[in-house]
């Protein structure tokens, strides 16, 4: 139904079940990349020409759209950057550093631990981290218990979790958090693209944001800074474009945010591309997404469920459009060769989440994860793979 607005898919027989590490872009993120490349292409806030205005204009009109997005008080709140990854590396050199302690969730993705390591952090010395259920619910008992005995600790936690799609409480978490005064980041590279997120409802005070998850460009992204952080938040990059004045004798001053937190030539035409993906979700509406992605996981895991010797670590509820499993005596990278030779795309491994792994006692999972414009005939013929791997590897 929604495919015919992605190139991808009139030139590709792929079945692509890989939304999880990267969505596929729309016509309309697509034109806007090659207009700004063949039509305007010019630096941005430097110079006074036409082309140079237009740039300007088009790139702060996608901060406005993005702040109307995600409900953020004013656009000074929103701060681009190449994604998620480099959002959390930002704010934990910029402001985590300056906590004692730092607290994360047992399913988070790698670029939620290895900035906090770098800072020379591990299990029990500057770095706590939350237990998870066997069904990989989030343990708000310890949550709290870590809170209590370390209050004025930073949290930083996944909206969505990478390798499983589990949906943590998020607005609980940061009531809980805010209530022992712990500021908290959100990790939210796999829920925007699913439904509606309000950081003023949420109350979190960072909130992280990917471009090319959320059917827009590789390479942009943003931070959501609450504006009561500006002033305690260090520049991460310096250089051209953030700076107020430069004094060999008396030093630097930079400009107020969000321009002293993107230093250089950003990605200009991912970041004005990056709000014709949010115009194209807008118009297509998060109800019909949430409804299309519960249909087709619903049908996914009725068919899954058929398989023989089927090991699935979490159920369907809280799972947002990822469904990752197992099968007894089989290697999912062996599984993976075969699904690829057939035409089909998913991810298998560690996810970049090996922590969680190495609890399960598991090398990896087979991931399949959706998005809106997969159909019934996608997962048929998943399924129909996954047949056909089975029985040749167990013979």
């Amino acid at each position: 139904m929604y495919k015919k607005d992605f190139p991808f898919f009139a030139n590709s027989k792929t079945v692509y079940l890989d939304n999880g590490a990267t969505t596929q872009k729309p016509q309309s993120v697509i034109n806007a990349t090659i207009d700004y490349y063949t039509k305007y292409c010019s630096n941005t806030h430097r110079s006074g020409f036409g082309d140079a205005a237009i740039a300007t204009t088009e790139f702060e009109k996608s901060r406005e759209v993005l702040q109307k997005f995600i409900n953020a008080n004013k656009k000074e709140e929103i701060v681009f950057t190449s994604g998620v990854t480099q959002s959390i590396n930002f704010i934990a050199s910029s402001f985590g550093k300056r906590f004692k302690n730092i607290i994360i969730s047992s399913l988070e993705h790698h670029a939620n631990i290895v900035p906090w390591q770098m800072q020379n952090r591990t299990l029990g010395n500057g770095l706590l981290v939350v237990n998870c259920s066997d069904n990989l619910d989030f343990d708000f008992t310890h949550f709290e218990k870590l809170l209590k005995e370390n209050p004025n600790s930073f949290v930083s936690i996944a909206h969505v979790t990478n390798a499983f799609g589990k949906i943590h409480d998020i607005k609980r978490i940061v009531s809980l958090a805010h209530s022992y005064s712990c500021p908290i980041m959100i990790d939210g590279a796999q829920s925007l693209s699913g439904f509606k997120i309000d950081v003023q409802d949420i109350d979190c005070d960072f909130f992280a944001i990917s471009g090319h998850k959320t059917f827009g460009p590789t390479g942009v992204g943003a931070i959501y800074i609450k504006e009561k952080f500006h002033d305690m938040v260090d520049p991460y990059i310096t250089g051209g474009a953030a700076i107020n004045l430069v004094d060999l004798e008396q030093g630097t001053t930079f400009l107020n945010s969000p321009y002293k937190f993107e230093a250089g030539t950003q990605n200009i035409a991912g970041v004005i591309a990056f709000k014709e993906s949010l115009k194209y979700i807008e118009n297509i509406g998060y109800k019909t997404i949430q409804k299309r992605k519960d249909e087709l996981m619903q049908y996914l895991d009725s068919e899954l469920k058929k398989l023989p010797d089927i090991i699935f670590y979490n159920d369907l509820k809280d799972c947002s459009g990822t469904r990752s499993f197992n099968f007894k005596d089989i290697m999912h990278d062996d599984i993976s060769i075969l699904l690829d030779k057939m035409g089909i795309a998913i991810r298998v491994g560690h996810h970049c989440a090996q922590p969680i792994m190495n609890k399960l006692k598991i090398k990896g999972t087979i991931r399949v994860s959706l998005a809106f414009y997969n159909d019934f005939s996608d997962i048929d013929k998943l399924i129909s793979s996954l047949k056909r791997a089975i029985s040749m590897l167990k013979d």
